[in-house]
Protein backbone atom coordinates (compact mmCIF):
# COMPACT_ATOMS: atom_id res chain seq x y z
CA UNK A 1 0.00 0.00 0.00
CA UNK A 2 1.14 3.75 -0.85
CA UNK A 3 2.40 5.75 1.89
CA UNK A 4 -0.12 8.20 2.81
CA UNK A 5 0.22 11.68 3.75
CA UNK A 6 -2.84 12.79 6.11
CA UNK A 7 -3.31 16.94 7.32
CA UNK A 8 -5.89 16.87 9.97
CA UNK A 9 -6.56 20.61 10.30
CA UNK A 10 -8.77 22.06 13.18
CA UNK A 11 -10.07 25.19 14.64
CA UNK A 12 -10.83 24.04 18.82
CA UNK A 13 -12.28 26.80 20.84
CA UNK A 14 -12.99 24.99 24.40
CA UNK A 15 -11.00 21.66 23.47
CA UNK A 16 -13.54 19.17 22.08
CA UNK A 17 -12.57 19.55 18.57
CA UNK A 18 -8.77 19.42 19.75
CA UNK A 19 -9.17 16.15 21.39
CA UNK A 20 -11.03 14.43 18.43
CA UNK A 21 -8.40 15.67 16.40
CA UNK A 22 -5.58 13.67 18.52
CA UNK A 23 -7.27 10.31 18.28
CA UNK A 24 -7.64 11.04 14.71
CA UNK A 25 -4.22 11.43 14.89
CA UNK A 26 -3.58 8.34 16.69
CA UNK A 27 -5.69 6.48 14.25
CA UNK A 28 -4.12 7.94 11.00
CA UNK A 29 -0.57 6.66 12.47
CA UNK A 30 -2.28 3.78 13.23
CA UNK A 31 -3.34 2.88 10.15
CA UNK A 32 0.26 3.46 8.58
CA UNK A 33 0.18 7.17 7.75
CA UNK A 34 2.43 10.09 8.18
CA UNK A 35 0.21 12.48 10.19
CA UNK A 36 0.47 16.46 10.51
CA UNK A 37 -1.80 17.92 13.04
CA UNK A 38 -2.39 21.46 12.38
CA UNK A 39 -4.70 23.73 14.64
CA UNK A 40 -5.59 27.16 12.31
CA UNK A 41 -4.92 30.55 13.94
CA UNK A 42 -7.46 32.04 16.34
CA UNK A 43 -9.28 35.23 14.93
CA UNK A 44 -11.16 36.13 17.97
CA UNK A 45 -10.64 38.81 20.22
CA UNK A 46 -8.71 38.33 23.15
CA UNK A 47 -11.99 39.91 25.31
CA UNK A 48 -14.10 37.28 23.90
CA UNK A 49 -11.71 33.95 24.98
CA UNK A 50 -11.20 35.74 28.21
CA UNK A 51 -14.66 35.72 29.09
CA UNK A 52 -14.78 32.19 29.08
CA UNK A 53 -12.64 30.14 31.46
CA UNK A 54 -12.74 27.04 29.25
CA UNK A 55 -11.96 28.92 25.47
CA UNK A 56 -8.93 30.87 27.46
CA UNK A 57 -7.09 28.08 29.26
CA UNK A 58 -7.32 25.96 25.43
CA UNK A 59 -6.03 28.93 24.34
CA UNK A 60 -3.13 29.40 26.48
CA UNK A 61 -2.60 25.17 26.64
CA UNK A 62 -2.23 25.15 22.95
CA UNK A 63 -1.05 28.45 21.74
CA UNK A 64 2.19 27.35 20.58
CA UNK A 65 1.06 24.04 19.03
CA UNK A 66 1.94 24.19 15.19
CA UNK A 67 -0.66 26.55 13.04
CA UNK A 68 -2.13 25.36 9.60
CA UNK A 69 -0.04 26.39 6.53
CA UNK A 70 -1.39 25.89 2.82
CA UNK A 71 1.43 24.08 2.51
CA UNK A 72 -0.25 20.90 4.71
CA UNK A 73 -3.12 20.88 2.55
CA UNK A 74 -0.73 20.46 -0.42
CA UNK A 75 1.51 17.99 1.00
CA UNK A 76 -1.38 15.82 1.91
CA UNK A 77 -3.23 12.68 0.32
CA UNK A 78 -5.79 13.16 2.61
CA UNK A 79 -7.15 15.77 4.81
CA UNK A 80 -9.39 15.60 7.87
CA UNK A 81 -10.98 19.22 8.56
CA UNK A 82 -12.63 19.40 12.68
CA UNK A 83 -14.68 22.50 13.31
CA UNK A 84 -17.59 23.00 16.09
CA UNK A 85 -20.86 23.98 14.57
CA UNK A 86 -21.13 28.04 14.80
CA UNK A 87 -25.13 28.56 13.79
CA UNK A 88 -24.88 25.11 12.07
CA UNK A 89 -22.06 26.18 9.77
CA UNK A 90 -17.90 26.42 9.68
CA UNK A 91 -16.74 28.14 12.37
CA UNK A 92 -15.06 31.65 10.96
CA UNK A 93 -11.26 30.79 11.84
CA UNK A 94 -11.16 27.50 10.11
CA UNK A 95 -13.38 29.17 7.02
CA UNK A 96 -10.91 32.48 7.01
CA UNK A 97 -7.60 28.94 6.44
CA UNK A 98 -10.29 27.71 3.64
CA UNK A 99 -10.41 31.67 2.07
CA UNK A 100 -6.66 31.93 1.71
CA UNK A 101 -6.02 28.82 -0.19
CA UNK A 102 -7.19 30.57 -3.42
CA UNK A 103 -3.12 30.70 -5.08
CA UNK A 104 -3.14 26.71 -4.17
CA UNK A 105 -6.33 26.43 -5.63
CA UNK A 106 -5.81 28.32 -8.68
CA UNK A 107 -3.33 26.03 -9.22
CA UNK A 108 -5.03 22.59 -8.99
CA UNK A 109 -2.95 21.79 -6.44
CA UNK A 110 -5.95 21.12 -3.59
CA UNK A 111 -7.92 18.50 -6.01
CA UNK A 112 -7.70 15.00 -6.32
CA UNK A 113 -6.78 14.07 -2.56
CA UNK A 114 -9.69 12.53 0.39
CA UNK A 115 -11.23 14.55 2.42
CA UNK A 116 -13.61 14.60 5.04
CA UNK A 117 -14.94 16.23 8.28
CA UNK A 118 -15.50 16.22 11.77
CA UNK A 119 -17.69 18.39 14.34
CA UNK A 120 -19.10 19.49 17.43
CA UNK A 121 -22.41 21.11 18.77
CA UNK A 122 -23.64 21.62 22.11
CA UNK A 123 -26.82 19.91 21.55
CA UNK A 124 -28.07 16.83 19.76
CA UNK A 125 -29.57 18.70 16.39
CA UNK A 126 -27.40 21.91 16.86
CA UNK A 127 -26.58 21.69 13.42
CA UNK A 128 -23.64 19.07 13.13
CA UNK A 129 -24.98 17.74 9.61
CA UNK A 130 -24.98 21.02 8.04
CA UNK A 131 -21.81 22.56 9.54
CA UNK A 132 -20.18 18.72 7.77
CA UNK A 133 -22.57 19.93 4.19
CA UNK A 134 -21.29 23.41 4.37
CA UNK A 135 -17.87 22.27 4.54
CA UNK A 136 -17.94 20.04 1.76
CA UNK A 137 -19.28 23.02 -0.48
CA UNK A 138 -15.49 24.26 -0.32
CA UNK A 139 -14.04 20.70 -1.30
CA UNK A 140 -16.29 20.64 -4.29
CA UNK A 141 -14.86 23.84 -5.24
CA UNK A 142 -11.58 21.73 -4.74
CA UNK A 143 -11.92 19.35 -7.29
CA UNK A 144 -11.88 16.93 -3.84
CA UNK A 145 -12.66 13.96 -3.54
CA UNK A 146 -15.03 13.31 -0.43
CA UNK A 147 -14.55 9.75 1.20
CA UNK A 148 -16.87 10.30 4.40
CA UNK A 149 -18.01 7.68 6.37
CA UNK A 150 -21.04 6.65 4.84
CA UNK A 151 -22.76 3.48 6.71
CA UNK A 152 -19.73 1.58 5.97
CA UNK A 153 -19.21 -0.56 9.03
CA UNK A 154 -21.79 -1.18 11.62
CA UNK A 155 -20.48 1.24 13.87
CA UNK A 156 -22.02 3.84 12.26
CA UNK A 157 -25.40 3.08 13.00
CA UNK A 158 -24.22 2.99 17.12
CA UNK A 159 -22.43 7.33 16.11
CA UNK A 160 -25.21 7.43 13.25
CA UNK A 161 -23.61 10.61 11.34
CA UNK A 162 -22.94 9.44 7.84
CA UNK A 163 -21.87 12.96 6.95
CA UNK A 164 -18.64 12.57 9.03
CA UNK A 165 -17.81 11.98 12.85
CA UNK A 166 -19.97 14.42 15.66
CA UNK A 167 -20.10 14.62 19.65
CA UNK A 168 -22.52 16.55 21.82
CA UNK A 169 -20.53 18.29 24.23
CA UNK A 170 -23.95 19.29 26.58
CA UNK A 171 -24.54 22.67 27.85
CA UNK A 172 -21.19 22.86 29.71
CA UNK A 173 -19.40 21.83 26.74
CA UNK A 174 -17.35 18.98 28.80
CA UNK A 175 -19.52 15.61 27.77
CA UNK A 176 -16.13 13.60 27.26
CA UNK A 177 -16.14 11.57 23.48
CA UNK A 178 -18.38 8.44 23.92
CA UNK A 179 -17.38 4.96 22.92
CA UNK A 180 -19.24 5.24 19.97
CA UNK A 181 -17.62 8.21 18.35
CA UNK A 182 -13.77 6.82 19.71
CA UNK A 183 -14.43 4.03 16.94
CA UNK A 184 -16.23 6.45 14.64
CA UNK A 185 -12.96 8.71 14.36
CA UNK A 186 -11.35 5.41 14.34
CA UNK A 187 -12.70 4.18 11.26
CA UNK A 188 -12.74 7.35 9.75
CA UNK A 189 -8.80 7.61 9.88
CA UNK A 190 -8.72 4.37 8.56
CA UNK A 191 -11.33 4.75 5.71
CA UNK A 192 -9.54 7.72 4.63
CA UNK A 193 -6.06 6.53 4.86
CA UNK A 194 -7.13 3.12 2.58
CA UNK A 195 -9.05 4.88 0.18
CA UNK A 196 -6.09 8.00 -0.37
CA UNK A 197 -3.48 4.42 -0.57
CA UNK A 198 -5.73 3.19 -3.85
CA UNK A 199 -6.18 7.03 -5.04
CA UNK A 200 -1.79 7.00 -5.27
CA UNK A 201 -2.27 3.68 -6.84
Amino acid sequence: MANVKLSIIYYSSTGTIHGMAERLQQAGEKAGAEVRLRQVAELAPQEAIASNAAWSQHFDRTKDEPKATADDVVWADAVLFGSPTRYGNVASQLKQFLDTLGPQWAQGQLANKAYAGFTASQTAHGGQESTLLALYNTIHHFGGILVTPGYTDPLKFADGNPYGVSHVTGPANDAPLTDAEIAALDHMAQRIVTIAAKLKD
